[in-house]
């Protein structure tokens, strides 16, 4: 009896698993890094409802990051300014800007200015801004420079193996308190054994069980 498939039929049930096993794997990926903060969050940035510049103000003007974000250093959270802490220079400064209109407004009005949040972890991860300042981790760390964007953006995925890869190596990641918003520092020679003797001194110990952050 003649045979009704050739032979080279038999790869087919061959290349059909090789398929299905590339169109899982091509998925997965797909989704791995499509879905992921990487690509979905990395360069986010938000029309705000005052045209602020941080190039401008922590850039060209040398302000410290902690003038408008003065609890950053005692909170855990990173305040928004209100608008006395802006009126403190533009009551005198800009007067002619019609940019500064929602500025003066809302002074004057005494109604809050609705900033758009840039930076945005999920309601169930703690973060401790105080805690990380203190322990000699920069803003630009995390922000990125600030004081080269005109409008800021977020440049970092903030996810949790982001986080992680810190935690479990944080030497690279420190320098002295006082140089935690200088966005133009960067490592001496030495900083690696500086650091070393930094977290030794100071007891930093990085926990990685889940409890840290999600409490």
């Amino acid at each position: 009896m003649a045979q009704i498939f050739s032979k080279s039929a038999n790869m087919i049930p061959v290349i059909t698993l090789l398929l299905i096993i590339l169109l899982v794997l091509g998925g997965i990926s797909f989704f791995w890094y499509y879905g992921s903060p990487k690509f979905t969050d990395v360069g986010y940035r938000p029309d705000q409802p005052v045209d602020y510049s941080h190039k401008l103000h922590a850039g060209d003007l040398g302000m410290d990051c902690r003038y408008c974000h003065y609890q950053v250093e005692k909170s855990r959270h990173s305040n928004i300014p209100p608008t006395k802490v802006c009126m403190n220079c533009h009551s005198l400064i800009g007067l002619d800007k019609e940019t500064l209109d929602p500025v003066r407004e809302s002074f004057a009005n005494n109604t809050p200015i609705e900033w758009i949040r840039v930076h945005n972890l999920p309601e169930y991860a703690y973060f401790d801004h105080s805690l990380h300042l203190r322990s000699g981790v920069a803003c630009i760390e995390c922000h990125g420079n600030v004081a080269m964007m005109e409008k800021v953006q977020q440049v970092e995925p903030l996810s949790m193996g982001w986080c992680l890869d810190c935690h479990r190596d944080p030497a690279s990641h420190l320098r002295p308190p006082s140089q935690v918003t200088n966005m133009y520092w960067s490592p001496p020679k030495g900083h690696d054994e500086w650091a070393q003797s930094f977290i030794q001194e100071n007891q930093i110990n990085p926990p990685e069980d889940c409890s840290a952050c999600h409490r």
